[in-house]
């Protein structure tokens, strides 16, 4: 009988001390989705020079800047992000799964994302267009890239966007990366290189390249560059929010010239939440 009683007891003792051991746990853990917790994880870039970059110094980029700003609005200081690379293939994805709580990475808002996720912004617009090298006065217009070398990276539709509606005669290219893509048109390989003008400015603007090549402004499409987060996510009025107070207060334009200023990018006005341009 007394072994009983001890048996029981112990039974409720240990009851009690697996409940509180499962609600420190959580504590412990708690990585909230509406600021405060011990951590925020962010998807960016990790090889977009002037946009997301990781480094041996840490991570660089408009992207960066914009999520640090947005983290700290948040509730999370610079020591308390997690940064993960996000490829463009696979950003839904890891939203969907939770991997991360938002999204920064020259993620353009189409009809097409939004069935999957939601976006903040958008806070930048960009535009397709070309890169070509500082002293090229042969290429003026779009239609002046007919007969040309015109790079992009394998699996873009930048590219191909130009051929089929502007220079059905561009002689495209495609190469692995940007970088190499740079170094074609350095050599004098390739005429022009084409994506968002705000990651060929980034790239122009490496110490590497200063000098060496120019945007041609053509603004051939418009690309809005939102936040993505999951599908109905209260973070989204927040990071509005954080964005409106990143350009009412001048840090998006400081922004913008740390990242984009060395190669002359002309940048559009910050644009207005919800606004998103077709």
């Amino acid at each position: 009988m007394k072994l009983r009683k001890v048996t029981a007891a112990s039974a409720v003792l240990l009851s009690l001390s697996v409940a509180a051991t499962a609600c420190g746990g959580d504590k412990k853990d708690d990585n909230s989705s509406s600021g405060g917790g011990k951590k925020i994880t962010i998807g960016i870039k990790f090889d977009q020079p002037g946009i997301g970059q990781k480094t041996p110094q840490g991570y660089a980029g408009f992207d960066v800047d914009v999520a640090t700003y947005v983290a700290k609005k948040l509730g999370y200081g610079a020591d308390k992000i997690e940064w993960k690379e996000s490829k463009s293939a696979d950003r839904e994805t890891m939203l969907k799964r939770g991997d991360v709580d938002f999204i920064a990475a020259s993620y353009s808002i189409t009809p097409e994302r939004e069935k999957l996720v939601d976006f903040a912004g958008p806070y930048l617009l960009a535009h397709q267009d070309v890169l070509i090298r500082a002293d090229d006065k042969t290429i003026k217009s779009p239609s002046d890239l007919n007969s040309k070398r015109l790079c992009s990276v394998t699996g873009s539709t930048s590219a191909q966007n130009v051929k089929d509606k502007l220079a059905p005669k561009a002689q495209l290219q495609e190469y692995p990366t940007y970088s190499a893509c740079l170094t074609g048109l350095q050599n004098k390989a390739i005429d022009a290189l084409t994506t968002d003008d705000s990651i060929l400015a980034g790239y122009a603007s490496q110490s590497q390249f200063k000098g060496k090549f120019k945007l041609g402004g053509f603004k051939m499409t418009n690309e809005n560059y939102g936040i993505g987060v999951k599908k109905g996510s209260d973070l989204k009025a927040k990071i509005n929010k954080a964005l409106e107070s990143m350009v009412s207060d001048g840090s998006w334009e400081a922004a913008v010239k740390k990242n984009f200023g060395p190669a002359n990018y002309k940048n559009e006005q910050a644009p207005k939440i919800g606004d998103v341009k077709s």
